[in-house]
């Protein structure tokens, strides 16, 4: 079973795709950490991550960088966010993400375009959202909590400079596929999200069952 979930920046797609990976015994993809990965290589080798070519040129790393702390800092993130939008990074990572998602057994990736570009045929498909001050202020616990001094107001304005970008970039925009099951986290608790996304699970896998049996 394939499962693809989407959203924006700290809608909680990440914890709710590990949580699943957990309940159904399959490995778990973050896609974002391979966009962080080119990322951090283009910090480490100060680059231009604006320039195409120069995001490109760091795509090629090893998967143990993916274990490196330094992915999950905000500036990671907001680099990664920049890089992200050239068509050729994508490009250059797509059959990486492709070969983790039709590996035997199936596979449980999180991003922003699993859904409508990665895995269109996945079995099951995930939209998670939340709005932008609930997600700032998770971001912003996060970072306090990995001991990064950041302000809420400058969190709340990356996350939405992310999500202008996410949908705006010509490449995989980030946008709901037509067949995801939407899951709005504003207000539930980390336990009661991931009961409801294995709830949405369930419902969307017995559907292939049931028309079979019809």
């Amino acid at each position: 079973m394939i499962i693809a979930v989407d959203g924006p920046a700290a809608s909680g797609k990440g914890t709710i795709a590990r949580a699943l990976a957990r309940h159904y015994g399959l490995p778990h993809l973050d896609t974002g950490l391979l966009y962080r990965a080119v990322a951090l290589n283009v910090l480490r080798e100060e680059l231009d991550p604006e320039r195409e070519a120069d995001a490109v040129a760091s795509c090629d790393f090893p998967d143990s960088l993916l274990a490196d702390p330094q992915l999950r800092t905000d500036e990671a993130g907001r680099v990664a966010s920049v890089v992200s939008a050239h068509p050729l990074v994508r490009a250059a990572l797509l059959q990486r993400q492709r070969r983790f998602a039709q590996q035997p057994g199936g596979a449980v990736l999180d991003g922003r375009d699993i859904g409508t570009v990665i895995a269109p045929d996945a079995d099951v498909k995930l939209f998670v959202k939340a709005t932008p001050t609930i997600r700032a202020q998770r971001r912003h616990a996060e970072l306090r909590k990995a001991g990064q001094n950041v302000s809420l107001d400058r969190v709340l304005a990356d996350i939405r400079a992310r999500d202008d970008r996410d949908a705006r970039r010509s490449e995989a925009p980030l946008r709901q596929a037509a067949d995801a099951a939407l899951l709005d986290t504003s207000f539930l608790s980390i336990e009661a999200a991931v009961q409801r996304a294995i709830s949405l699970v369930e419902t969307r896998a017995a559907r292939p069952r049931e028309q079979a049996g019809e």
